[in-house]
């Protein structure tokens, strides 16, 4: 698993579309369904690490839907509905439900809550938040299985692109990359751009991770290109 697959289900096609090219944008993968009967039916089929479920959908509920997901599947759930009721919220969360996110709502919000699920689901799995490969370079970890990154323990959000850079620098953390090595295994060998693109990037990473912590993970070598190393 690169990168969870999030199933949002939603029947308002314009919410579901925001928030299909909001996750995709943060690298997720995703897939939606409108209808309640058939979302059920995908859930208990298919292979998706979380699943964005709407209240009110079309054949069945999403109360419904996550208690007979929960007779068959522990995979996280997070509620979105328009409804702000005490009693909605705790049944949701009685019958299983992960967590509960009432709309109007802030896409960061739903990020954070998104990884904290993950997060907690699979520590529960494992008893260890470092699920699968761990790579790491200093006090910088990364969990590609989660789509994580933490320096000094704290989550640090990075977008798709900004993800895969960093991703590739510790995967040959000590060796020295070229602008070209980076570009053809980030952007594609079919990337017909300016190399410039690696240094904004590489800015871009900077600002989030060694600025903000005040700590230096990537370094650049005069003439030739940039390299991660303790």
């Amino acid at each position: 698993m690169a990168n969870p697959k999030i199933f949002i289900v939603e029947d308002e096609q314009r919410i579901a579309r925001f928030l299909q090219i909001e996750l995709e944008h943060e690298g997720y993968n995703t897939a939606t369904e409108s209808n309640g009967r058939r979302a059920l039916d995908r859930i208990v089929q298919g292979d998706f690490q979380l699943v964005l479920l709407d209240l009110m959908l079309p054949e069945m509920d999403g109360i419904e839907i996550c208690r007979l997901v929960r007779e068959v599947s522990d995979v996280p759930i997070i509620m979105l509905t328009a409804r702000d009721d005490v009693e909605d919220k705790v049944k949701g969360l009685d019958i299983g439900a992960d967590d509960y996110i009432t709309k109007p709502f802030a896409m960061q919000e739903l990020l954070a809550r998104i990884r904290r699920a993950l997060r907690l689901h699979y520590k529960e799995k494992n008893d260890d938040v470092n699920v699968g490969e761990r790579l790491s370079v200093k006090d910088l970890v990364m969990y590609p299985s989660l789509y994580e990154v933490r320096v000094k323990g704290e989550n640090v959000t990075l977008t798709k692109k900004e993800y895969a850079l960093l991703e590739y620098l510790l995967r040959n953390k000590r060796n020295v990359l070229s602008r070209e090595q980076i570009l053809q295994s980030v952007w594609g060998y079919d990337y017909n751009g300016d190399t410039n693109v690696v240094d904004v990037y590489i800015r871009y990473l900077r600002a989030k991770i060694d600025d903000k912590f005040e700590e230096k993970y990537i370094h650049t070598i005069r003439g030739v290109g940039y390299v991660v190393r303790d």
